[in-house]
């Protein structure tokens, strides 16, 4: 969360974990071209049946009779909105193989390229508005690598592109078989209206089916799924299969589950089943203005005071003061300050300490910094009567250290401490304490592609450091709401590179938090999803309060995708998340300057 505006430290950040892979890069961008005896892959590469084998994002895709390279049929793809118009196609290949993809396209920023190589995937792209020009990229498969996706799609605002004659030459891939019947289904997490599964990973599975009383509930790209909107008290049977190109295995062995009776997990502290999150900026001013606490509205039901920041960066001693009268000319006093508290109190609503933001850098290396961690919030959470604390550790207060990969098992200090401090603050409170956290997109989702300093070194070791985090506290977390804003691109469950300010972007960064994924890519260390319930999604309240700004219209698409599965575009998200808690905004000033547009969207969009 910023004071001032909005930065860019994410593509700095991503620059340097791209640089820890260039060593992999540079053995896609060698690999040999095709050999004689190689033959080309693709199905229906000149497009002469139609659409057959292609998946095409939406409705933007259509065989055409001209143009064309060659032949009676080309592909006709249009981008709209956020939709790209992209089409791809799922090829069996051999491991450890070389191929070379090529197409010939036309139109205004075309591209073509390949996913899931198991080394480094790869694109390329041309602009070609007048002729028809051929694009060529080669790759090599991994050691386990027994498909890719190969794609082309255009770009946002441009007219309709124009592909034909596609190839993927190399060695032809064993048949796909039936994966076999995944084993050992159990469960992880049971809530008054949830359950969350795990079972061993399947070879050859691309995929899962969950199933309730026989029912398929819930899709996975890796081995766990959270089943919700079950009703408390009740008893469910539960079976999962596994999916690839060549079909489905049977179900795997039932297993029940009892929901409990209420609240579900850790921080039942009664919030609304819809539940809006703002930051107040009461320690500082700039330029939204000071807003009293008195003066934020009803629709607010949890608020954070930021911020609480450290005496010095290791220091582990937090302090928070109201915004100083030269800073802030109409700051309220300390007495009505906290008399405003006790009344949103009465009223239901959670007022909570939020440590960090940018530039409240917090490193607990030690165990007395821990200690005067635990100490220091709790005098402020006792001065105030606060409800609980919201973690927006950013910067450098997370990384981890070399030779700290398994997220389930930490090591690095700076994460050992954090866990172990909140937990002392969950067991002092007790379970009405409200634990959220706020962290970027960069140390969560981007997760999914690097964890840590990474197998070689040389990547960010902050990517993905809050992965422990929530993990470990998982059981006493009551809200995550990542910030979805101030962000680079970032690959989704799709494997497609989805970036901020629309709801494609939105929708995939919850899913990925609610469906689960394996970290760093491996299938087996995977970050098992959160309750809907646990999860709301951040967005800045302005243009002015953030980059990603995100209008009211795409945020109802984003939540109608969500909750709904309906105005997805083209991400299709791995469930139904109707228990999703809501949204969270930097900021309640930000939005009062914006004429409370993001709040009363929320109250619009929920019927408040």
């Amino acid at each position: 969360m910023e004071r001032t505006g909005p930065t860019v430290r994410f593509s700095r950040l991503l620059a340097v974990c791209s640089a820890g892979l260039l060593a992999a890069g540079a053995l896609a961008a060698s690999a040999p071209a095709a050999g004689a005896a190689d033959v080309d892959l693709a199905r229906n590469g000149g497009f002469e049946a139609g659409l057959d084998g292609w998946n095409c994002s939406a409705a933007s895709g259509a065989a055409v009779s001209t143009p064309t390279r060659s032949g009676t049929s080309a592909l006709k793809a249009t981008p709209a909105g956020n939709d790209h118009a992209k089409c791809s196609q799922s090829i069996t290949v051999k491991p450890n193989s070389s191929y070379t993809l090529s197409a010939w396209v036309q139109g205004s920023h075309v591209y073509l390229g390949a996913t899931g190589t198991g080394t480094t995937d790869v694109s390329t792209w041309t602009q070609s508005p007048g002729a028809w020009k051929q694009l060529t990229t080669t790759f090599k498969t991994g050691p386990s690598t027994t498909s890719v996706s190969v794609y082309t799609h255009g770009w946002y605002g441009t007219p309709a592109y124009y592909a034909d004659d596609l190839t993927l030459v190399g060695p032809g891939g064993e048949p796909v078989v039936i994966p076999a019947v995944p084993a050992g289904l159990k469960t992880t997490a049971i809530a008054s209206t949830s359950v969350a599964l795990s079972w061993n990973a399947v070879s050859g599975a691309s995929g899962y089916n969950v199933y309730r009383g026989g029912t398929k509930v819930a899709t996975a790209t890796g081995p766990s799924a959270t089943v919700t909107g079950l009703t408390a008290s009740t008893a469910y049977s539960f079976q999962v299969s596994a999916t690839n190109a060549a079909g489905e295995s049977a179900k795997s062995a039932a297993i029940t589950a009892t929901t409990t009776a209420g609240g579900g997990g850790g921080g039942d502290t009664k919030l609304p089943a819809r539940a809006l999150v703002g930051y107040l900026h009461s320690s500082f001013a700039n330029g939204s203005g000071y807003t009293r606490m008195a003066d934020v509205p009803d629709s607010w039901d949890v608020i954070n005071l930021a911020f609480g920041e450290p005496t010095s960066v290791t220091s582990g001693d937090i302090r928070f003061a109201l915004c100083p009268v030269a800073e802030c000319p109409n700051v309220e006093s300390e007495a009505e300050f906290k008399a405003a508290i006790k009344a949103k109190q009465a009223a239901g609503k959670k007022v909570l300490i939020s440590i960090g933001g940018q530039n409240g850098q917090v490193q607990l290396n030690s165990t007395a910094a821990r200690d005067a961690f635990v100490t220091s919030v709790s005098k402020i959470i006792d001065t105030y009567g606060l409800d609980g604390l919201d973690i927006d550790f950013e910067g450098h207060s997370l990384s981890l250290n070399t030779g700290d990969t398994d997220f389930r098992n930490p090591t690095s200090p700076v994460i050992v401490n954090l866990i172990s401090a909140v937990k002392s603050l969950k067991a002092k409170y007790g379970p009405d304490f409200v634990l959220t956290m706020a962290p970027e997109t960069f140390f969560v989702q981007l997760g999914y592609q690097f964890y840590g300093s990474g197998p070689w070194g040389g990547q960010d070791p902050r990517a993905g450091a809050y992965l422990p985090v929530i993990h470990a506290l998982r059981d006493d977390l009551t809200l995550l709401h990542v910030q979805d804003y101030n962000s680079g691109p970032i690959m989704g469950l799709d494997n497609q590179y989805h970036s901020m300010g629309g709801a494609d972007f939105h929708i995939a960064m919850t899913d990925m938090l609610l469906a689960g994924f394996p970290v760093a890519g491996d299938t087996g260390k995977v970050f098992p999803g959160l309750r809907p319930d646990q999860v709301a999604i951040g967005l800045p309240a302005s243009t002015q309060a953030g980059n990603g700004h995100t209008s009211p219209a795409e945020v109802n698409k984003a939540l109608n995708c969500l909750t709904k599965k309906t105005d997805c575009g083209s991400y299709q998200t791995h469930g139904t998340w109707s228990d999703l808690r809501g949204l969270m905004t930097w900021s309640i000033n930000w939005d009062r300057f914006n004429n409370w547009e993001f709040s009363k969207n929320f109250d619009a969009y929920f019927g408040n």
